[in-house]
């Protein structure tokens, strides 16, 4: 892989959908497991699995809201969110409309700038074929908190099927698992606006 940033990047400009489940656990243990769903220009549907099971959370690019069924879409309440609304976040600072695989590949773009990328060999994440690297800033340098990040790649589709993050002491912040990411799904407008 001649750049690996510069190949997620543009496999994901050439994608128009994909659909992951995102199983991420933090560092201190906290588990999180949601069905997400990414249509462009920006379309997000989250449908929690674990914690809040039955949640749904859709992303609207064009008016910038939140739509948000606690106990699933057929049922009340419904809600209409800003995406900075502290309801919203984590403490980890994530945010819904900063969520998708490009905010993370823009988040190693601007680690790389301050740092450096590293290979880390060829493996298998969940049976496919993937190629890891790492990106890594300069002392002292952090990019949304993150110091280092792990990352492998599929590498039919340069499309992240796990991510490490760590922090300045190299601890791990958080590792996410989208093993079964599938691009270009058809996902209908309908889907996200229920």
């Amino acid at each position: 892989m001649a750049n690996p940033l510069i190949e997620a990047q543009t496999r994901f400009r050439e994608l128009s959908t994909y659909q992951v489940t995102l199983c991420s656990e933090s560092g201190d243990g906290e588990r999180q497991i949601v069905r997400y769903f990414f249509r462009k220009p920006g379309w997000i549907r989250m449908e929690f699995v674990q914690p809040h099971r039955g949640m749904v959370l859709i992303y609207d690019p064009l008016v910038r809201r939140v739509h948000l069924w606690p106990f699933g879409v057929e049922h009340i309440p419904s809600l209409t969110l800003a995406p900075d609304n502290p309801l919203l976040g984590n403490r980890r600072g994530h945010r819904v409309d900063r969520s998708d695989v490009g905010a993370l590949i823009a988040n190693l773009f601007a680690l790389s700038a301050q740092g450096k990328v590293s290979p880390l060999g060829e493996t298998e994440i969940a049976e496919r074929p993937a190629t890891g690297f790492e990106v890594t800033g300069k002392s002292g340098i952090t990019v949304a908190g993150v110091h280092r990040y792990d990352v492998w790649v599929a590498q039919d589709s340069r499309f992240p099927l796990k991510v490490q993050s760590f922090d300045t002491d190299g601890r791990l912040i958080e590792t996410v698992n989208m093993a079964d990411a599938q691009t270009d799904v058809h996902l209908p407008e309908r889907f996200f606006a229920p």
